[in-house]
């Protein structure tokens, strides 16, 4: 990774107990009061993905995984979950990433083995030739394609909102969509 380990400190954010909680909570407000909670990176980045995913046209009966679903407000009709992946989790056609690699990223507990299983069951539960859009706050395009470059194919860049700070430009997320190559 070239020294970006160094800029990850181990996070409450990296473990599995803190968005079971996370979620336990959002799950009680739901049911007190109808909050679907949080949209992860807003409704701009959810509706960018959704128009890429409509734009492409994929088939209506194409199976998505949307990964660490969360809330489930990206995908309302999704059930699958990639917590506990098993041989019966395979043959996806789409898999959306919005922030499961960023709080993988932070784990306490060797952060850089558990990025190469979240690779590594990618490329079991994705069919080849299936597409995986992630979006990132905490990787550049050139960091995201050094981790998954090996077996995808980089087919696009989505646009996302730029600002300027200190005389350099830059994005407050990273949007990409691979293609797991066949």
């Amino acid at each position: 990774m070239g020294g970006r380990e160094e800029d990850f400190k181990p996070s409450a954010l990296g473990t599995r107990e803190h968005w079971d909680a996370a979620y336990e909570c959002e799950l009680k407000n739901f049911e007190d009061s109808g909050d679907t909670g949080e949209i992860w990176f807003g409704e701009e980045s959810m509706s960018r993905l959704i128009g890429w995913l409509e734009n492409q046209k994929i088939p209506l009966n194409s199976c998505v995984l949307d990964i660490g679903t969360g809330n489930g407000v990206l995908l309302v009709e999704l059930v699958e979950d990639i917590l506990n992946p098993s041989d019966e989790l395979s043959g996806f056609h789409v898999c959306i990433d919005k922030g499961t690699f960023d709080a993988i990223s932070l784990n306490p507990d060797n952060a850089g083995s558990k990025r190469k299983q979240y690779v590594k069951s990618l490329h079991r539960i994705l069919r080849p030739g299936g597409l995986f859009l992630i979006t990132s706050c905490n990787w550049t395009k050139e960091e995201l394609l050094n981790e998954f470059g090996e077996g995808f194919i980089l087919l696009e860049e989505l646009p996302t909102s730029t600002f300027c700070f200190g005389g350099r430009t830059g994005n407050n997320v990273t949007v990409l969509v691979f293609q797991q190559k066949i």
